[in-house]
């Protein structure tokens, strides 16, 4: 069943923030995941107006998931988003493939 990872981020210095970009994806796919939306153009629908950056990466497992959070190669990446953004990061259950 794949798990998905959703981050909200308040970028506060786009420079910084850019290296850690750049690393990101390669890591990512090292632990069998990929990027849904990275970004991008978005509209809130209903509830307060959402400002962040939103992320979703789906991976295989729930604990494929947990593994690129917890890896030493995204701890790297993401001491370069330190003072750069605040983030919030959560890994959610998808719905079983049909």
């Amino acid at each position: 069943m794949p798990a998905y990872i959703i981050g909200r981020i308040e970028v506060t210095d786009w420079t910084r923030y850019a290296e850690y970009m750049k690393l990101t994806p390669g890591i990512i796919a090292q632990y069998g995941g990929r990027f849904i939306a990275r970004g991008g153009e978005s509209m809130t629908l209903e509830g307060p107006q959402e400002t962040n950056r939103v992320v979703i990466l789906e991976f295989p497992t729930y604990a494929a998931a947990q593994q690129f959070f917890h890896s030493e190669e995204y701890r790297h990446a993401k001491s370069l988003r330190e003072g750069a953004a605040e983030a919030q990061f959560f890994v959610m259950d998808g719905v079983p493939v049909a």
